[in-house]
């Protein structure tokens, strides 16, 4: 009788899946006239065939929990910040389902945009859900999210299989995420672009003592479409012009692909403290290779509190088609003046405190956590420079450097 009522869940769960993921899913594709066994139908397959291969045994769903956060991104001239809020309830043994909604107010005035335009602000909404289905050792999770402005719509389909294996020693995790993006401009009624994005993603996570676990994890991204900002100009030189320059679009192409890998290792104290290292490397089809290294502590202090400290570097080599100063008007045919496609360096250092607090006798809640982080970044660019300084003959302002604080705040509950 109860193996009957799993397969009647089963049965139900995927039927609306079909209903309101896939099949919707399917009909966008469709009329983006994607040709040839497309990104979707590889990920679909890839997905059914792991999950088809692993072999089932037991393992456990994520807790039930509620968070609210309040978020803050001040630098370089653009303010962001926002609350949101995220809930996750199991539902039976084998189902656990979970919604977020996300705000970003934003408030730019970055040196990209004073240098051709005037400070906007402009809201972003985003909302999420999702399940996790769960079967002896493995997990099926599969969300869609929608995020919404007034000149950009993304909608992001994710599909993921995790399976853990030799005594929960080692989980190996395969994902696969479709994005569908539709870009408009607020200066040009007649801009209706869209671009698609397939994302690919393996991970292997191993125990390899009683005190140190690691993971490594690989992704694969393909981009294709209208990529470029429908605002952003590039800089040419231009003698004719008083200034000595002339501006023009950006031009992109049309696909990129993209690899990373990153691998982290987690190592645990004595004295219940853990230190973590983790680096990452990235390249792709446009030119850019970058590199990341974090080095971050955990000390639980007491019975309630734990504190972290991190310090992390990245560095990446510019964009093929990227220049701060072009030599002419259509001096190539792709071209960028995006800082973060230039040549840059990145430090940063994050601070975060948690208190744990519950009581047995709270009737509908287990246990809670009041979290704070601060990061503080330092960028430095190697080849895109400050046009808004004065007195400096085109092309040779001094190179541009700007700091950032981010400030997370969000109280968690577990029911």
């Amino acid at each position: 009788m109860a193996l009957k009522v799993v397969k009647v869940v089963v049965v139900a769960v995927i039927n609306t899946l079909r209903k309101h993921l896939v099949k919707p899913l399917a009909k966008q594709l469709a009329k983006r006239r994607i040709k040839q066994t497309s990104h979707f139908q590889w990920g679909l397959l890839a997905v059914g065939v792991l999950g088809f291969c692993v072999p089932l045994m037991a393992a456990v769903l994520p807790e039930d929990r509620a968070d609210i956060l309040f978020h803050s991104y001040d630098g370089g001239g653009l303010t962001v910040n926002g609350p949101s809020l995220l809930a996750r309830k199991q539902v039976g043994k084998s189902l656990s389902v979970w919604g977020k909604y996300y705000v970003d107010s934003l408030t730019s005035a970055t040196i990209d945009v004073v240098s051709s335009a005037s400070e906007y602000t402009e809201e972003r909404i985003e909302q999420s859900v999702g399940f996790d289905f769960l079967h002896d050792k493995s997990t099926i999770s599969l969300g869609y999210t929608n995020s919404a402005e007034n000149d950009f719509v993304a909608n992001t389909y994710n599909f993921g299989i995790s399976h853990s294996m030799f005594g929960d020693l080692t989980t190996v995790s395969l994902g696969f995420t479709v994005g569908l993006d539709d870009v408009s401009s607020s200066v040009d009624p007649n801009l209706n672009e869209s671009a698609e994005r397939f994302k690919y993603r393996l991970n292997l996570s191993q125990v390899i003592t009683k005190n140190m676990l690691m993971s490594a994890t690989f992704e694969t991204v393909t981009d294709e479409g209208f990529l470029e900002s429908p605002y952003r100009r590039v800089r040419f030189l231009d003698p004719s012009d008083a200034s000595g320059v002339g501006y023009q679009s950006e031009e992109y192409p049309e696909t990129r692909t993209s690899h990373a890998l990153a691998v982290n290792a987690l190592y645990y104290l004595p004295y219940r403290a853990a230190v973590k290292i983790e680096t990452r490397v990235f390249t792709d089809t446009w030119g850019i290779n970058a590199a990341m290294y974090e080095l971050g502590y955990t000390h639980p202090w007491r019975k309630h509190w734990i504190f972290e400290v991190k310090y992390r570097a990245y560095t990446q080599d510019q964009a093929e088609f990227y220049n701060d100063m072009f030599n002419g008007i259509d001096e190539f045919i792709y071209r960028a003046r995006d800082k973060e496609l230039s040549s840059l360096n990145t430090t940063s250092i994050g601070l975060g405190a948690s208190y744990e607090f519950g009581s047995k006798s709270w009737r509908f809640i287990d246990r809670g956590s009041v979290n704070l982080m601060y990061d503080r970044y330092q960028i430095d660019y190697q080849n895109f420079r400050n046009e808004t300084a004065v007195g400096f003959t085109p092309g040779t302002e001094p190179l541009y450097s700007q700091t950032a604080d981010i400030v997370r705040f969000f109280v968690s509950v577990w029911y």
